[in-house]
């Protein structure tokens, strides 16, 4: 749960989408025919709306230079892709995982844990130009058209209650993934189409092939802490690296007229947050401490848990009950617990109204039925500063029991954070250093230390750690602050993925 609080919004009917005749359609960027079930503007439909729905769920990271930049860079390659008329639109979103991705109709999003990995413009340029691959070869919709978009869901759809069910996706990933489990085909299509779109802005290739050697080195690392959505979202077609080097012979530009842009693009990331920002909530062993917002809260041991903007949600080993703590408004516990069950299809018990750790706060017992069959659970709301906090705590019926003393037991934790440690926490942020001197990425590392190993430093930096000698004059990113905890994901038992 970040410092921001948002109201999820309704799910899209893809089914709708999908009850009309199979057609042929010309693909854009092959122009080869081919079956669809979805149109244009229902592509755009289903692309605006999930736009949304992600924006709420991830955030989009808060600086509007950032922000500009890189919609400046997509917007320029859309403009002279096969489908410039569609709304292209490009976020950043705030969230350490090394990704990026796509969704039909020309909605392209990247983290800011890839960008605070690309070390150059054109780096960046090869990313995006990959995802308006996605898009302008109509991959989503093929996926969709191949596996009968009427039977597509998200896999949160069936538990009836709207409160329940807008956050119970995150625990399975759900939202960031719809979109993204592309064939090897499509990337490999989507690495033809980037490097074209690349070449065709000015951007030197070579660096596309960089890029990927990057992303590579990161998933090699991923149980050092970051968790490298690229290669879970985007499965390797086999030999990307030497294919984007071989398609160099095709290139009709010489390479030294086209560019790089070192310079331009890191003082763009300079000051960027690394990893997770333990201002928005992190969990250390089996506490989640949130120090933006003043509290704290423990887990279950061995539940894993998701922080984001709307929730904090942690599902038990078993996978059969799940614990979400969000905060739904400023009304007063009574008032919030009056809403929830008088929803459509709830049925609660006589609720109680036990303060917990001094706050005031309200409980109670509920029941309804899913698609599955009956759910059962607990809900409390407590009043802590402007805001009322929902804890929902939810199994299959018949269950309950089992999982009660757990459910209390975290719900009665919440309490005010005072700890000035915990408070005082600070994030990773990049910094960039312009070298005096020759120096190996050791030497660098002694004269300017960062606060992660050299072997990761050396990834961020896209060099090799050794025998890479960095030029004088060079800028190089090291990564400091960290101050107080540990924004990068463990694998602490509370801890988890994220999409």
């Amino acid at each position: 749960m970040r410092v921001a609080f948002r109201k999820a919004g309704s799910f899209v009917a893809l089914a709708s989408l999908g009850a009309g005749f199979a057609s042929c359609a010309r693909n854009p960027a092959t122009g080869k025919s081919e079956i669809s079930l979805v149109s244009e503007s229902q592509e755009i439909q289903m692309g605006k709306q999930y736009e949304q729905q992600i924006v709420q769920t991830m955030g989009v990271y808060d600086n509007q230079q950032v922000q500009d930049y890189v919609s400046k860079l997509g917007l320029a390659i859309a403009a002279k892709s096969e489908r410039p008329n569609l709304p292209w639109a490009f976020h950043v979103m705030d969230d350490p995982t090394v990704n990026a991705f796509a969704l039909p109709g020309g909605f392209i999003f990247v983290t800011r844990g890839i960008l605070t990995h690309m070390n150059n413009e054109a780096e960046l340029v090869g990313v995006l130009g990959h995802e308006i691959g996605h898009v302008t070869a109509r991959h989503s919709v093929q996926q969709m058209t191949r596996e009968q978009l009427a039977q597509i869901g998200l896999g949160v759809g069936s538990i009836i209650s709207s409160d329940i069910a807008k956050y119970a996706g995150l625990a399975s990933q759900g939202l960031g993934v719809l979109f993204l489990k592309y064939g090897r085909d499509a990337e490999s299509q989507s690495d033809q189409l980037g490097f074209k779109y690349m070449v065709r802005d000015g951007y030197d290739p070579r660096s596309m092939a960089s890029m990927f050697e990057t992303l590579e080195r990161v998933s090699k690392l991923e149980g050092a802490g970051d968790i490298p959505e690229w290669q879970s979202t985007h499965p390797n077609p086999g030999n990307r690296v030497q294919a984007t080097l071989k398609r160099l012979d095709t290139l009709s530009v010489p390479k030294e007229q086209l560019k790089k842009g070192r310079e331009e693009y890191l003082p763009i990331i300079a000051g960027m947050t690394y990893g997770e920002d333990p201002r928005q909530g992190y969990i250390d062993g089996n506490t989640f401490y949130h120090p933006g917002l003043k509290f704290q809260l423990e887990l279950p041991a061995g539940w894993k848990a998701k922080n984001s903007p709307e929730a904090l949600v942690a599902i038990s080993p078993e996978q059969d009950a799940m614990l979400q703590l969000t905060a739904p408004g400023k009304g007063s516990p009574d008032e919030a617990a009056k809403q929830f069950l008088g929803q459509e299809g709830i049925k609660g018990s006589q609720p109680s109204s036990a303060p917990i750790n001094g706050l005031p706060a309200v409980s109670s017992y509920f029941e309804t039925q899913t698609e599955q069959g009956p759910i059962q659970g607990l809900v409390t709301f407590v009043k802590y500063g402007e805001l009322t906090y929902q804890l929902l705590g939810y199994t299959p019926g018949g269950k309950l029991q089992a999982r009660d003393e757990t459910f209390k037991r975290t719900m009665n934790s919440f309490s005010e954070l005072t700890d000035k440690a915990r408070l005082d926490v600070e994030p990773y942020k990049v910094e960039l250093v312009k070298l005096d001197r020759d120096m190996s990425m050791e030497e660098f590392n002694q004269k300017y230390p960062s606060t992660i190993p050299v072997e990761r430093l050396a990834v961020v930096n896209g060099l090799d750690a050794p025998p890479d000698r960095i030029p004088a004059g060079t800028t190089v990113k090291r990564i400091v602050g960290g101050k107080g905890a540990q924004p990068l994901r463990q694998a602490a038992p509370a801890d988890s993925a994220a999409s």
